[in-house]
């Protein structure tokens, strides 16, 4: 929705479109605007949050909630969470309330792939969603909307296909495991039972309905009108039988997303009862601000608006020490006298994202709000805490082979019990023979809760189940378990009789 709000940031975190970034202008009338796909600001750039808050309905995040967070995971709460980065919330202590009481829930986050290198404000909705799914120990499903860039930006369609994957591989050097962790884009996946829920969100939404939330003009494609229930789609679990089987009532579903995401799941919410679902719970965050400013704006077309993951210690040196914002004084003398100014110094807010050590960001705030702590030294402490964290990056993703993004992508069914609860072992090495990567309805995770379903609607597992009994008798949850056996059995064969022949193949050339 186009939210009238008095400040606004720049940058952003997560499931945003256009070059991942709001556009950050500033309006002629003063009148700013935050939609999922642009964010303009007024004379300051600032953005008032609890304004924002307040027009979009959601609340804001407390100490007693992060508390709760706490005792339930066992863990200490993440910086971006302890530091409000992760402020405003729907319906986070229902999902806490529920973990409390025995309940499982799943996580749903997701990446527009519109470059080729992500930047650092693309990784924190990561690095926090793999801190959610470590913390609680639950399965994470991630969206890649390639058919949503097709549809906005000037790219054709095979780009955004294959940005997908390139994208993908920066996702998972943030450490997830594929044994709890599906990725998948939109063109690959459209399956059946995900298709299904994309039909029931549309009807429940008018078009003058979505053009308040979304500002659809009628120069506004088709393709741009239509998208929104596909993003919306994955907070429904029956989006992902091989994941979680056939019972959409039995996950809920939690969201980490920036705050300009929120239209696009108050309208899920607003649909989930009608369609028989769970309302899904959102975790919000903050705008990640640009290097140059909170009035800037990071783009892949100015190399040096951002820190990308493919930066040298050199680029990320120069690129701080040249362009970071700074709240320094024109003077030496002056510094000393009235210190630096933290709310606009961008090298002190990168630190509060950054810098796990409160201790040591709590006494480097004092020395530079005191004058202590020259422009250049805080810029420096900011080098060092960046460099090794995006060399460490650097390094996991190039381990990240093709056959590794395949794991991540495989729609083979899971056990579901597995993904709950501590995992055993290192994740397995993954598999040079074929993947499946269309989703189905036919496919049915191990162990998963499924309701009664009669014949004639259900899956074909479910129906040919039904006939073998003569009749329209729903499924038990044994009989569920052993086609669903049977299908990874058929799977595995057909793998091996491929690899069979592929090494046959290459052996007699």
């Amino acid at each position: 929705m186009s939210v009238p709000v008095d400040e606004v940031a720049a940058g952003v975190a997560s499931m945003s479109t256009g070059d991942d970034q709001p556009s950050e202008t500033s309006n002629a009338g003063g009148e700013q605007v935050v939609t999922p796909w642009d964010v303009a600001g007024g004379a300051d750039g600032k953005i008032d949050y609890a304004k924002l808050v307040n027009e979009f309905g959601c609340a804001t995040i407390d100490d007693a909630l992060i508390a709760r967070i706490e005792k339930a995971t066992g863990r200490r709460a993440h910086p971006f969470l302890r530091r409000g980065m992760f402020f405003a919330h729907r319906e986070l202590d229902q999902i806490v309330t529920a973990y409390e009481n025995g309940e499982k829930f799943y996580l749903y986050t997701g990446r527009g792939p519109s470059s080729e290198a992500l930047h650092l404000g693309h990784l924190i909705p990561f690095h926090f969603t793999k801190w959610l799914q470590e913390a609680f120990k639950v399965p994470l499903v991630i969206q890649l909307t390639d058919d949503e860039k097709f549809l906005w930006k000037s790219m054709k369609l095979e780009d955004a296909r294959r940005l997908a994957r390139e994208n993908a591989k920066d996702i998972i050097a943030c450490g997830f495991d594929p044994r709890r962790t599906f990725i998948f884009s939109d063109v690959n996946y459209m399956c059946t039972p995900f298709y299904l829920n994309v039909l029931k969100i549309a009807k429940c939404v008018t078009f003058n309905q979505a053009r308040g939330i979304f500002g659809f003009s009628g120069e506004s494609n088709i393709g741009q009108v239509g998208f929104p229930p596909t993003q919306a789609a994955p907070a429904f679990p029956d989006c992902f039988p091989h994941l979680f089987g056939t019972d959409k009532k039995s996950l809920r579903c939690l969201i980490p997303c920036a705050i300009d995401q929120d239209p696009y799941f108050r309208m899920t919410r607003d649909a989930a009862p009608r369609i028989g679902g769970h309302k899904p719970a959102l975790i919000e965050s903050r705008f990640f601000p640009a290097l140059k400013g909170e009035s800037g704006k990071m783009s892949a077309s100015d190399p040096t608006s951002a820190i990308y993951v493919t930066d040298t210690p050199k680029q990320i040196k120069d690129k701080v020490n040249k362009y970071a914002f700074s709240g320094g004084r024109l003077t030496v003398e002056e510094h000393r006298e009235k210190g630096g100014d933290l709310e606009v110094d961008i090298s002190w807010k990168w630190l509060n994202f950054f810098m796990d050590d409160d201790d040591k960001l709590r006494t480097i705030g004092e020395a530079y709000g005191s004058g202590a702590m020259l422009s250049g030294e805080i810029k420096k402490e900011l080098v060092e805490c960046l460099t090794p964290m995006i060399v460490a990056h650097q390094e996991a993703r190039a381990k990240v082979s093709d056959a590794v993004v395949d794991q991540f992508f495989s729609t083979a069914p899971r056990d579901f019990d597995s993904m709950f609860g501590e995992l055993v072992g290192d994740a397995p090495a993954p598999s040079e023979g074929p993947v499946s990567f269309q989703g189905g309805e036919n496919l049915v995770a191990s162990n998963a809760p499924v309701p009664a379903v009669a014949g004639g609607e259900g899956n074909k597992g479910e129906d040919d189940g039904a006939a073998a009994r003569g009749g329209d008798q729903p499924l038990s949850k044994s009989e569920l378990k052993r086609i669903a056996k049977e299908k990874q059995i058929a799977e595995k064969k057909a793998a091996k009789a491929a690899e069979k022949a592929a090494k046959a193949a290459a052996a007699a050339q």
